[in-house]
């Protein structure tokens, strides 16, 4: 309990000590005001997750994937931002993967105990086959999850990277951890409550990750998600904006172009922009390592 009461993340905030008192929107003030820190706890640790994001790319581009681990909100977070890289930038579900402690069922209801032990980290992380080709992320609040620090050790055993997200100073997982990366945003609203600004702040560094990763891989155009499948009828929709916006023709014209190359986004922009057939477009993506601005000027910065 001693040890406990010494992390940052189970701190008393002086600012909300009385705010069962308060009312509604003077309580909710509170919490948006303490959401406010949560940012600038993330700024300062932004050479860290530079680190990390060019650690992980350099092992995505040669063929590897991206690991995330956790447990209770951490492995939440994990697997959400996992299950939504495919949609969003057209890769395939086994790039990028969120492991929680007890399984996929913890994810819609608490498997108490499974957090505690390092060898359901290690043996998570063997089921999938991990190897030194892919890259860790283990994702916890208080820096000492025994499930994480299992997957980790285990991950720098095998030559794999193994990076760390947590909200605490001098954690155990740091010590483990070939990068950490730990935004301190303070002591939460609720005292303990790590699902609060802690969890905002580590989503908020996991979408730095992932979006730093798939910027790197070619996958958006300026700030245009351009590896988007057209999965449904929105997305087909976004598709057809997004060839309209990178070329500035007509819908009819993008949506022409889409059809002529399989709705390949990428594919389309190439194709308009350049004035080449579908085949062509996609060579000259291929030779510019899927991205859109060497393939238009030939060459790579």
């Amino acid at each position: 309990m001693v040890e406990l009461k010494k992390l940052d993340t189970e701190q008393r905030n002086e600012r909300s000590m009385h705010i069962d008192e308060l009312s509604t929107i003077d309580m909710l003030t509170v919490i948006n005001e303490e959401d406010h820190r949560v940012a600038e706890a993330v700024k300062k640790v932004l050479p860290e997750v530079a680190k990390a994001v060019d650690m992980i790319y350099e092992k995505v581009h040669s063929g590897g994937r991206l690991i995330y681990c956790g447990a209770g909100t951490s492995g939440r977070l994990g697997v959400l931002d996992a299950v939504e890289c495919p949609p969003t930038y057209g890769v395939d579900p086994g790039l990028v993967v969120g492991l929680i402690a007890g399984g996929s069922g913890a994810f819609v209801k608490a498997v108490e105990g499974a957090e505690d032990s390092r060898e359901l980290g290690e043996n998570d992380l063997k089921a999938i086959g991990f190897s030194d080709k892919d890259a860790l992320v283990g994702i916890a609040a208080s820096g000492r999850t025994p499930y994480v620090i299992g997957a980790m050790d285990y991950a720098r055993s095998v030559g794999a990277p193994a990076m760390c997200v947590v909200c605490c100073r001098n954690s155990e997982m740091s010590r483990h951890a070939d990068v950490c990366i730990a935004p301190i945003p303070g002591p939460e609203v609720v005292t303990g409550s790590s699902r609060m600004k802690s969890g905002t702040a580590q989503k908020l560094v996991l979408n730095m990750i992932s979006t730093g990763v798939m910027i790197k891989m070619g996958k958006v155009y300026g700030n245009l998600m351009v590896d988007v499948k057209c999965s449904n009828e929105k997305l087909y929709r976004r598709a057809v904006s997004i060839v309209c916006t990178a070329t500035e023709v007509d819908e009819a014209t993008a949506q022409k172009a889409l059809e002529a190359c399989g709705f390949s986004c990428k594919t389309a922009i190439v194709m308009l922009l350049l004035g080449v057939t579908a085949q062509e477009a996609k060579d000259a993506l291929e030779k510019a390592d899927g991205r859109i601005a060497w393939a238009i000027s030939g060459k790579r910065e």
